[in-house]
């Protein structure tokens, strides 16, 4: 690893401004970031709302990391949600828009990534496994959150770092998306995972779970639907609560013995915000070789891309 370089990350997504300084000199990440406000009642965000929070919100990101941003030598940015055609989301462009003109002022070069990317890399980085690039190790990653759940097939591709394949997962759907509308049912304000956690955690009952899974794809829309039945029922939020998380917990499950079966005994990687959530990790670590980013890099984060523009430098 060189010396006296860093790298730039800013991440500009759906629900999270962000921006990272990564530190080479002691592989240490700093990172400042805010979630975009969401009115209470609301299961998400227009586009143009995201968009505008992040004009606003970005510069006070980069400001939290002050003199830092002048020492990096690459910046990293995501400019789209992932490698699939037509991935595309309005609220990229503000981050993009920055770190050209950023890179057009200083002269430092930047660096594109898919907001997936960012998130498999920065889980790579926080569960200390950046070695897996080096060593071209094969691997399996999911990208779960409020809007992914993705089952994907990864391996080290040179220029492009990784090659990343979808494989599988939620065919309607999404993880975060059940767990937040669960939680807007329940009186809780979006984001929900964490509080609705919380509710689960004070459950004792056990929850059995079969899960709507072919293969590695997976229904998640029927969460929604039994949460509600039970509800109506008047059923505890304590046990709604968990009956949500441990089936997004049997899904993942059975998508990743699915994809084991396929294509043989690969590491697992678990990233995305659901996956910080300590019931879904908590299971999967019992049944599988597997990494987890640590919370503070499952959700949203500049960190990932900042790794990349590292890596993209030459600087790793």
């Amino acid at each position: 690893m060189k010396h006296d370089v860093s790298a730039l990350g800013i991440d500009t997504s759906n629900y999270t401004c962000s921006a990272a300084y990564f530190d080479l000199h002691t592989y240490q990440a700093v990172q400042s970031k805010k979630l975009l406000p969401v009115r209470s009642g609301e299961k998400g965000i227009r586009q143009s709302d995201a968009v505008f929070h992040h004009t606003i919100l970005l510069p006070q990101m980069l400001e939290e990391l002050g003199s830092l941003c002048a020492n990096a030598a690459a910046i990293g940015v995501s400019d789209r949600p992932s490698c699939r055609d037509r991935s595309y989301m309005p609220c990229f462009m503000v981050g993009l828009a920055a770190a050209k003109a950023m890179s057009a002022i200083s002269g430092i070069p930047y660096y594109t990534a898919t907001h997936q990317m960012g998130h498999i890399l920065a889980a790579l980085y926080s569960a200390d496994k950046l070695d897996w690039l080096h060593t071209e190790q094969r691997f399996f990653a999911f990208h779960v959150s409020g809007g992914t759940t993705d089952l994907l097939l990864c391996d080290y591709s040179g220029d492009d770092l990784l090659n990343i394949k979808r494989i599988g997962g939620s065919s309607d759907l999404k993880a975060g998306q059940a767990i937040d509308r669960c939680g807007v049912m329940l009186g809780l304000d979006f984001p929900c995972g964490r509080e609705l956690e919380k509710l689960a955690l004070q459950c004792g009952d056990p929850i059995k779970i079969r899960p709507s899974a072919k293969g590695m794809d997976c229904s998640l829309s029927g969460i929604e639907n039994k949460c509600r039945q039970l509800f109506d029922k008047g059923a505890d939020k304590c046990y709604i609560a968990k009956y949500c998380l441990m089936s997004v917990e049997a899904a993942l499950s059975a998508l990743s013995y699915a994809a084991l079966s396929e294509y043989g005994e690969l590491p697992i990687l678990y990233a995305g915000g659901v996956m910080s959530d300590k019931l879904i990790a908590g299971s999967l670590k019992g049944k599988f070789e597997c990494s987890f980013a640590a919370p503070e890099f499952s959700c949203d984060n500049a960190v990932g891309v900042a790794v990349y523009a590292a890596f993209k430098k030459g600087l790793i």
